[in-house]
């Protein structure tokens, strides 16, 4: 009997091993690689993003609060998606003009933090340091929102529905096929990040800052390459088979779509709504452009979802609420970081270690866990990483209080130990609610309008990340964090851990339980 277990045990390891974890090569397309170029360029962006903190932390007087305050307008931008993703539809073949423009602003982005880092004195000269960082902090989401846009709806148009021989594909394989494209995106974000982290980290101990700026400007060629490598793919095809001319038409005339008014007039109204409201002196004009970009986006996301059935809208919107509220959540803000690198004395080289290892057991992370994500609905991933983040955040509560130096004279190892154990075990399950989200949204989305609707619904829960840094911003003004004054840091850990912890289970049970009603 236990050596029928054993086999049985083995055998079950193996499957997954060979379908789940080795199965995403043998799906591997090369319809898939263009828009994972374009994420690519998205990941190794954070080869500056160590740099980036300890030039704001020695050179910049911004605190944490302002800095949460930035992250809440640089987040806005993403819902700039949806005219963009129309924009992309109706001129899907002139697409790589979106990327070379984000390109464009990247590598303007990029050049003024040259000037910050290397030029300090010129740059003030014209405007405050401050000032400067502001307007870059800003250019680079538009530039990357710009590219995302056209690699998202790469990303529908890289799944097949029918195969070579002209016959539909089984539901469930696009499915799964639609799950590997966004895993494999998401690997590519991932697998970036973790190319640079460790090693920006470490090149920031021996080069200068704006050596290193000079060298990230390589970053959007990436980008474009990825669009040049979608036009030679779409050439060889055309000289390659005598019925591709005939598809290629059957793609144009999919593709021959009216501006959709409603779309681009929302979306209008949406940057009207963050115009007026963002030079004013309103006092919660953040307020105001959070809930008016939010009813914006739902006033949108009723027009695309209405040629479908009561039940299926009542579906989706549930999950999206969900998703919302659990990627809406505050998080410890700036001021921990600030604490880390003064108190815990993590330097460059060991946050470049941190990210890297973080991004490494990511990629390990969707490989393994491809076909459970697959399997299990959204709304069961959400409690379960709501439960599991909590329980990642008390190594960090417990540092503050001093749980580093009890395990130092108690077992030989401090904060640095801690944070790579907390660290090895938090990010295999990083990616887990992207990837079904993403791949739900791509399976839903037109054949016509895939930009439009990957864009909106991606813009909804996007606009959870602005809330999030809202919610934030709330947080630090609560619990005050400054440079060198951390007394309030714990009780905000404390604070954010339970009600990240507790407002997502909630909204699941309530939006379940309208689910349960609504269907009766």
């Amino acid at each position: 009997m236990k050596r029928q277990r054993a086999v049985l045990v083995v055998t079950r390891l193996w499957k997954w091993f060979t379908v789940d974890f080795l199965g995403i090569f043998k799906e591997m397309r090369w319809s898939y690689l263009p828009p994972l170029m374009v994420y690519l360029a998205a990941g190794v962006s954070g080869f500056t993003g160590i740099i980036e903190s300890f030039f704001i932390k020695d050179n910049l007087g911004l605190s944490a609060a302002f800095l949460a305050g930035l992250a809440f307008w640089a987040g806005l931008p993403w819902a700039l998606k949806m005219p963009l993703g129309h924009l992309v539809d109706l001129f899907w073949r002139r697409k790589a003009f979106f990327v070379y423009l984000g390109a464009s602003l990247m590598a303007i982005s990029l050049l003024i933090m040259v000037g910050l880092t290397g030029y300090a004195d010129r740059m003030g000269g014209i405007l405050k340091l401050e000032t400067w960082y502001i307007i870059s902090a800003l250019l680079s989401p538009v530039g990357f929102v710009m590219q995302d846009v056209v690699a998202d709806a790469m990303t529908v148009e890289a799944v097949p529905d029918i195969d070579q021989d002209g016959s539909p594909i089984p539901e469930a394989q696009v499915q799964r096929m639609h799950v590997t494209v966004q895993t494999l995106g998401r690997i590519a974000i991932i697998g970036g990040s973790a190319l640079v982290a460790g090693l920006g980290g470490w090149l920031a101990k021996t080069l200068s800052y704006v050596f290193m700026y000079w060298m990230s400007l390589i970053i959007p060629l990436i980008s474009v390459m990825g669009v040049v490598t979608a036009d030679l793919t779409q050439r060889r095809r055309r000289l390659s088979s005598p019925s591709a001319g005939n598809l290629l038409e059957t793609e144009e005339a999919v593709h021959a779509l009216k501006p959709n008014w409603s779309i681009l007039g929302g979306s209008g109204l949406f940057v009207v709504i963050a115009l007026i409201f963002g030079i004013s002196d309103l006092t919660f004009k953040k307020e105001i452009i959070l809930l008016g970009s939010l009813g914006v986006i739902v006033y949108m996301m009723k027009k695309i979802l209405g040629a479908l059935s009561p039940a299926k809208q009542r579906e989706i919107v549930g999950i999206a609420v969900i998703v919302f509220v659990f990627r809406a959540m505050p998080t410890f803000g700036a001021g921990a970081g600030w604490w880390e690198i003064d108190i815990l004395k993590f330097d460059e080289a060991f946050f470049g270690t941190l990210r890297q290892i973080s991004s490494i057991l990511a990629i390990l992370g969707m490989f393994g866990l491809r076909g459970w994500m697959a399997r299990r609905p959204l709304p069961y991933l959400v409690v379960f990483l709501s439960v599991y983040s909590a329980v990642m955040m008390l190594p960090f509560i417990g540092m503050f209080y001093g749980l580093h130096e009890w395990t130092q004279v108690t077992f030989g190892f401090g904060a640095r130990t801690i944070a790579l154990i907390d660290t090895m075990a938090d990010s295999p399950l990083g990616q887990v609610a992207m990837v079904p989200m993403l791949a739900w949204i791509a399976r839903e989305a037109p054949k016509n309008q895939k930009a439009t609707y990957f864009a909106v619904m991606a813009a909804f829960t996007n606009l959870a990340l602005s809330a999030s840094n809202l919610a934030t911003e709330y947080i630090n003004k609560i619990f005050v964090i400054n440079r060198g004054q951390y007394d309030e840091l714990g009780m905000l850990m404390i604070t954010v851990t339970i009600l990240s912890l507790i407002l997502p289970i909630l909204t699941v049970l309530f939006c379940n339980r309208i689910l349960l009603l609504s269907n009766r």
